[in-house]
């Protein structure tokens, strides 16, 4: 076990990582710039995203040993990304304390007919931006990739119309 990856070292990343610290990675002009990106890449194709970034976990979720991809699948049924017309929501999801990124979607454009390896791809392309400090760039550059991919697996069903929130919904 790293020490990155040790429980305490992950606690103590979330205790000290608050809305104050995203709101310095994601001022309001960063989440203009988001809020635009989703939805100018929605005319592209018919298919929902939702942007979530969370600054950390509470201390029961820790203890637990929530992982960032078990809290996305959870935001991704709160948020009720799955309940699109056409079953073709995404949620992006940044778990900022954790500097994690995970991808959810819905079953129209799911595992079976989107590998998990574009996914990857979109996530890889956050991760590296923000890696070196641009949270801007690395989050558009997540937005466009995944509209890039809604694109090239389109539903069968025409566009019902914007039915998410382009903004993000910054948690906590």
């Amino acid at each position: 076990m790293s020490l990155s990856t040790h429980p305490i070292a992950r606690a103590f990343r979330h205790l000290f990582t608050g809305p104050l610290t995203v709101r310095r990675a994601f001022p309001l002009a960063v989440v203009n710039q988001i809020t635009d990106a989703v939805r100018a890449c929605e005319t592209q194709h018919p298919g929902e995203i939702r942007f979530v970034i969370e600054a950390s976990l509470e201390p029961r979720e820790l203890l637990a040993g929530l992982t960032p991809r078990e809290r996305a699948v959870d935001l991704f049924s709160r948020l009720r990304v799955w309940d699109t017309e056409n079953n073709n929501g995404v949620l992006i999801y940044v778990l900022f304390a954790d500097h994690a990124v995970e991808i959810v979607a819905d079953r129209a454009v799911g595992d079976r007919q989107v590998s998990p390896a574009e996914w990857q791809v979109a996530c890889d392309r956050m991760r590296e931006q923000f890696r070196r400090g641009n949270f801007a760039a690395g989050a558009i550059a997540g937005v466009q990739t995944v509209a890039e991919i809604l694109a090239r697996h389109p539903t069968e069903r025409p566009d019902v119309g914007n039915e998410m929130p382009d903004a993000p919904l910054i948690i906590r």
